[in-house]
């Protein structure tokens, strides 16, 4: 299945694409790259997980891959894993593997949407890994399901106590701060005002909000007067 899976992502090679995706993802071998198109892998993933469930774990199963886009096609599969238990069980073989941002941050599981109550606790435990893309993934997991309805003020140290020196891994905790400004306002902004998170952080996660249509004028120049000058 796996020498089938590459000649489909092989016939989607777009030369140009590849390139773009080279420049994004600095640190991967441009050899790796076929330039197959996000929309494109998606709608492959989708197409193998509904026709061909039983084949696909021969997939799963050929780790490590080769090319960033078989990766990129692995997590996005994993995305469409219905059942709860077994998404995470595959996800989790998986994550140790992922070397960039970009494969990491294209997963989004559908099964996670009604298990919010199991998956609090797995985002505490990928958080605290020193994995930098397990750690990354955590966080982008906590920030898309965690600061709406199902918010809680507890929740901000996850991101507040991750101490690293990576780069995406920081990146994402200011992304998290600067959507949790836009989203938990009242109970986000203390983060900045008591200049909890590490400098970089902290004026990377004003920039972001202040970048957002979300956070009100009125806000971004109160953040502007909380910035750290070294």
């Amino acid at each position: 299945m796996s020498e089938v899976i590459i000649k489909e992502l092989k016939k989607l090679h777009d030369s140009e694409n590849a390139l773009f995706q080279q420049k994004l993802t600095p640190g991967v071998d441009k050899e790796r790259f076929l330039g197959v198109r996000v929309p494109d892998c998606r709608k492959l993933a989708k197409s193998l997980m509904k026709n061909y469930p039983d084949q696909c774990r021969e997939f799963f199963d050929s780790l490590p891959h080769y090319y960033f886009d078989e990766n990129m096609l692995h997590g996005l599969m994993l995305s469409e894993i219905k059942d709860y238990e077994t998404c995470i069980k595959e996800l989790e073989i998986f994550l140790p593997y992922i070397d960039n941002w970009a494969v990491c941050d294209s997963i989004s599981p559908v099964s996670f949407k009604k298990n919010h109550d199991r998956l609090i606790d797995k985002c505490r435990e990928w958080i605290k890994t020193d994995d930098t893309y397990t750690c990354r993934f955590g966080m982008l997991m906590l920030m898309k399901h965690f600061l709406d309805e199902d918010f809680k003020a507890e929740y901000l140290t996850l991101p507040a106590n991750v101490e690293s020196d990576e780069y995406y891994i920081n990146m994402m905790r200011a992304w998290y701060f600067a959507t949790a400004l836009a989203k938990q306002w009242d109970a986000t902004v203390s983060i900045i005002e008591e200049r909890t998170l590490d400098p970089w952080t902290h004026n990377k996660t004003i920039q972001k909000a202040r970048e957002s249509y979300r956070v009100s004028q009125e806000q971004k120049i109160y953040l502007q007067s909380l910035k750290v000058y070294s």
